[in-house]
């Protein structure tokens, strides 16, 4: 008889996530524990208690879910959830804080219905951000070219340098959004826009959306008015308008959930997987496929 699926949910904020334990409880886990205020230097124990408690064959039944909304906070804890494994004494990892991997796959995976993903020019705006670092990161691994959009073009040529380290063929161009006429700039050209930019901050203004000739679809996960893309409803999806094809936060909010819960489920079925950014996004285009 299997052991029941325990999930170990490990979060920095001061509450763990309501979101991320129903989703939990919805993919169909047995048990859920949840961690709060977690900091790196309490992973070791906690990831101890996990493995040492279960023989190996059993191990597969336990898992470890990072959240909280800090996600470079969480990119710590993975590393600390990692480097507390002993040899084959491990379990599978899925590290979502904020939803930025899940977010960033959804979106990505709803580009590629409508673009050729491998071939086209895109606009990340908040590129800089966790969510649009990883969406940047996603579409470039296809081939996409991506021009790289932050109010501080510094930091989007520091977003450039780093990922080349990683995917030294990447094309990658900085540009700034800031300043009168800077994201109509940003936008010549792309054929795919997507806009990660904070809650409640609009980042394209109508008349910059009508000025971008060549975009033929526009993606905004902002949920929060004022949206991040003028004119784009908060549940569009796949809405065409202008002869552009327009996705709003909640419309690709549905694929974000098919995906988190999926990864959750995968957890499961062995004891050794880690899931970020790529590994999330494969899940997603299994689902797509689906």
């Amino acid at each position: 008889m299997s052991k029941p699926k325990i999930l170990i949910q490990l979060d920095s904020d001061n509450h763990a996530s309501v979101f991320d334990a129903v989703v939990a409880v919805d993919a169909g886990i047995d048990q859920l524990l949840q961690y709060s205020r977690v900091e790196p230097i309490e992973v070791r124990d906690l990831v101890h208690g996990a493995i040492f408690t279960r023989g190996p064959a059993d191990l597969k039944n336990t898992a470890v879910f990072i959240g909280g909304s800090n996600v470079a906070r969480g990119e710590q804890l993975l590393q600390q959830v990692l480097a507390s494994f002993v040899g084959p004494m491990r379990v599978s990892v899925l590290l979502d804080a904020n939803g930025a991997n899940t977010t960033a796959a959804a979106a990505v995976v709803a580009a590629g219905r409508h673009l050729d993903l491998t071939s086209c020019q895109a606009t990340v705006l908040a590129a800089t951000g966790p969510v649009g670092q990883r969406v940047v990161k996603l579409l470039a691994r296809l081939g996409c070219r991506v021009k790289v959009a932050s109010r501080d073009v510094n930091r989007a040529q520091l977003v450039c340098e780093l990922l080349r380290e990683s995917l030294p063929d990447a094309e990658l161009l900085p540009c700034s959004s800031d300043g009168p006429g800077a994201v109509q700039r940003s936008l010549e050209g792309s054929q795919l826009l997507i806009a990660a930019g904070a809650a409640g901050v609009e980042l394209v203004s109508a008349s910059a959306l009508e000025s971008a000739t060549d975009l033929k679809v526009a993606i905004d996960l902002n949920a929060v008015p004022p949206l991040g893309i003028a004119g784009i409803g908060v549940t569009d999806r796949a809405v065409e308008k202008d002869g552009r094809i327009l996705y709003g936060a909640v419309g690709v909010g549905g694929t974000k959930m098919k995906i988190h819960k999926a990864a959750i489920r995968q957890l499961f079925e062995a004891n050794d997987r880690v899931m970020d950014a790529e590994q999330v996004f494969a899940i997603g285009q299994a689902v797509e496929a689906n």
